[in-house]
């Protein structure tokens, strides 16, 4: 892997810590989708990410083949993830979070709770249940949440090490419906790690939810299943860059008439 740091352009700007993780990268990147495991690793590394994330109920965490996908992703040196997708109950979730640290040695866990299978939306009752069970238990919960504010300020202030808002339900491709919420979310959360997960389509996207003041994005479809995954995980590593910088930079206040750009003071009078 030879993308460590490449994404953190400006040098002034701190990392982007997570559960005590320093990352130079602020894309995550999802394992699933890809045509083949060449062009997964191939995106991985155009994307600069560092962490990638992985659906334990849907790998063998207890595969020791050459082949197999965990160590695959180990050698080339990517942090790992792993995430309780498919899971519908609090109880599923945390049984899966345990086999995920019993078997990987991590205490770090992406979860997730979905509600139903046409929406892909959290189930904010079992989420919250699961959350507060983990983080107990000395978990790193990443929590894949709703855009409600309320909800992402509870997790926020039961400990997790970072709360993880979505743009749109997961492999839309909507982008960022609801950045009113968004906004909000990161006003009222300024001491816990926020990413845009889910929803990301492209590029533009990436860009507007850093614009926001997020820490990051996680994504995977927008990647995975673009016609060409390389170009579009290269194109989401800079506008994760761009929309950083741009948020650091501090945008102009929008106006409703012009404003001359030019002095006006001293001009020859008509």
């Amino acid at each position: 892997m030879s993308g460590n740091g490449v994404t953190q352009l400006d040098r002034s700007d701190a990392p982007l810590t997570i559960a005590g993780e320093e990352l130079g990268s602020r894309v995550l990147l999802g394992t699933s989708g890809y045509p083949n495991p060449q062009v997964m690793l191939d995106a991985m590394e155009a994307s600069g990410t560092e962490m990638v994330t992985v659906a334990i109920r849907r790998v063998n965490v207890r595969d020791d083949s050459e082949e197999s996908l965990l160590e695959l992703l180990q050698r080339h040196g990517y942090r790992l993830l792993p995430n309780t997708a498919g899971c519908y109950t609090a109880r599923e979730a945390v049984l899966v979070a345990q086999l995920a640290r019993e078997a990987l040695g991590t205490n770090l866990i992406k979860l997730e709770v979905i509600g139903d299978d046409e929406t892909l939306i959290p189930d904010v009752e079992q989420l919250l249940k699961a959350a507060k069970e983990l983080v107990d238990d000395g978990f790193d919960v990443l929590a894949y949440a709703n855009d409600d504010p309320i909800t992402c300020q509870k997790l926020a202030a039961m400990g997790c090490a970072a709360v993880m808002p979505l743009g749109s339900p997961i492999g839309s491709g909507m982008g960022l419906v609801n950045p009113y919420n968004l906004r909000l979310i990161r006003e009222l959360i300024d001491d816990t790690p926020l990413l845009v997960d889910a929803g990301i389509g492209t590029a533009s996207d990436a860009v507007h939810a850093m614009e926001l003041g997020y820490d990051g994005v996680l994504l995977n479809t927008a990647v995975s299943k673009a016609k060409h995954p390389v170009l579009m995980a290269r194109a989401i590593r800079h506008a994760v860059v761009a929309g950083r910088l741009a948020h650091r930079a501090g945008r102009i206040p929008r106006r409703l008439y012009a404003q001359a750009s030019s002095p006006t003071t001293g001009m020859i009078d008509s």
